[in-house]
């Protein structure tokens, strides 16, 4: 199995979006700039472990839950 970040990418849209939040509010909790937010979600841009760690916290998510998450998605 490789790493796909369009996978990474999908799983914190849905979140997100499950949780009625803007990619503005989203980005600022984890304190990054929505620019960057908008590109990990296009998949445009990968994220680094620190950026995953600060966007599952704004999620309320452990980091591994969010890996895990990443990890049973389905491929496309």
């Amino acid at each position: 199995m490789s790493y796909d970040h369009r996978i990474t990418a999908r799983v914190i849209r849905r979140l997100r979006r499950q949780q009625g939040m803007t990619q503005e509010q989203l980005s600022g909790l984890a304190g990054i700039s929505r620019s960057h937010l908008a590109e990990i979600e296009s998949g445009a841009d990968k994220a680094n472990v620190e950026t995953l760690w600060k966007i599952a916290d704004a999620l309320g998510l452990r980091l591994s839950a969010l890996f895990r998450m990443i990890e049973d998605e389905p491929l496309e």
